[in-house]
């Protein structure tokens, strides 16, 4: 395949379809052969000669336009990628039933092409249960479904169901044509809590004890396993990449993160502590801005440690519950690195201990990452470096196979 690509863009009747124009005008910045296929109802909010200055393509919404060039199906034939932003609740349920009464269900239809749908609609049709059988019907056929996240909607309204901004859903669209394979969807039917993030404890109003995780690793394990068809809860402590789509549990401090974890564990098949968890928090906070003036020679903070959420979960012993835990170590070399993950999982109990090695330019915050997976007894069972999606499949593949037969 080339590197120029064939992209049709579908756009379905929401408000949300005057950012799709970014999606079309990005897709076209980047070299690409874009066709916009609207919907009637879509027209209705961009016009159609704005599409087609965008796209630097024709555009039109019939079935019976170019009947001799079989349009009807050579768009979805000739297809590298399909995007369809917005996506609304009605254009979800048709493209789940097979619908192919316009241009835009006869192109999917006919395509072998990774389609992947942008959600856009009002909380209450995002929440209402089918519109969450029509998507998972799409997932499990493969479809790539990017966000809906959260925030300001159509008029007063607030809350999940906002499109996805363009700059995600074209990263998300390129990289389903990078890697086109369909996601297995081993995880079906089991409820997974992924932890993500960093706590931070408070000193005073305005300051914290804190740590420099970004949470792309949680993130991307909280997606990954969504997409692999488990349901999940994100309890995420200042995660710094959107969580579009997620059901999210916000927390600050390392004691609302034990408390949240704990509570989603009892019902839980599978617990990924990937959050990096403050291991101190002082030992009294004060209700107002410490000054400086308030001691010349210097501060001195006295620090308790808080609970070892870990360990607390591997103690629980409870059937078909796995468990899995993170060591992010300094250290000046992989036996070193090795030797401080043997110890903790020895220690935590944990079915399967990820460690990964940072530094003052290493690990937190970065795109890519290195890990080694460590089982209860320090054995080395797998390795795996890159995104940290690629990573984050690598550790569900491992969860996967301690999972009871």
């Amino acid at each position: 395949m080339s590197d120029r690509l064939t992209i049709v863009v579908g756009m379905s009747g929401g408000i949300a379809a005057y950012k799709a124009v970014g999606v079309v005008r990005l897709l076209v910045k980047a070299g690409h052969d874009v066709h916009v296929v609207p919907t009637e109802a879509a027209l209705r909010f961009v016009g159609l000669p704005t599409l087609e200055a965008i796209s630097r393509n024709p555009v039109t919404t019939s079935l019976y336009d170019d009947v001799a060039a079989v349009r009807h199906v050579a768009l979805g034939q000739r297809a590298d990628l399909v995007v369809v932003a917005p996506a609304t609740a009605n254009t979800l349920a048709k493209l789940a039933a097979g619908m192919a009464d316009d241009l835009l269900g006869t192109t999917i239809l006919a395509t072998s092409a990774p389609v992947v749908v942008a959600p856009a609609m009002h909380t209450e049709m995002w929440s209402n249960p089918a519109t969450r059988a029509n998507v998972e019907t799409l997932r499990s056929r493969g479809v790539v479904v990017v966000g809906p996240a959260s925030g300001q909607l159509t008029g007063a309204d607030s809350g999940v169901g906002r499109m996805s901004e363009p700059e995600e859903i074209v990263t998300v669209a390129l990289g389903a044509v990078a890697d086109p394979a369909p996601r297995p969807r081993d995880l079906a039917g089991l409820h997974v809590v992924v932890s993500a993030g960093g706590t931070r404890e408070p000193l005073d109003p305005v300051r914290f004890l804190g740590n420099r995780s970004s949470g792309k690793q949680g993130v991307a394990l909280a997606r990954a396993a969504a997409e692999r068809g488990a349901r999940v809860t994100l309890v995420a402590a200042h995660v710094e990449v959107p969580t579009d789509g997620l059901a999210v549990t916000a927390v600050e401090t390392a004691s609302e993160m034990a408390l949240a974890v704990e509570s989603a564990a009892e019902v839980a098949d599978v617990v990924i502590m990937a959050a990096a968890v403050a291991d101190y928090r002082p030992e009294t906070v004060s209700e107002a801005k410490i000054k400086k003036e308030q001691d010349v020679d210097g501060l001195t903070l006295r620090l308790v440690k808080n609970p070892d959420i870990l360990r607390g979960l591997a103690a629980l012993g409870r059937p078909g519950l796995t468990v899995v835990g993170f060591a992010a170590e300094t250290a000046p070399d992989r036996e070193a690195l090795l030797e401080l993950g043997r110890a903790k999982a020895r220690r935590k109990g944990a079915d399967l201990l990820v460690v990964n090695a940072v530094g003052w330019t290493a690990g937190f915050g970065a795109d890519d990452t290195a890990v080694v997976m460590l089982d209860a007894d320090g054995g080395i069972v797998a390795e795996a470096d890159g995104s940290k999606r690629v990573v984050a499949d690598a550790i569900l593949d491992r969860v996967v196979a301690l999972r009871p037969r």
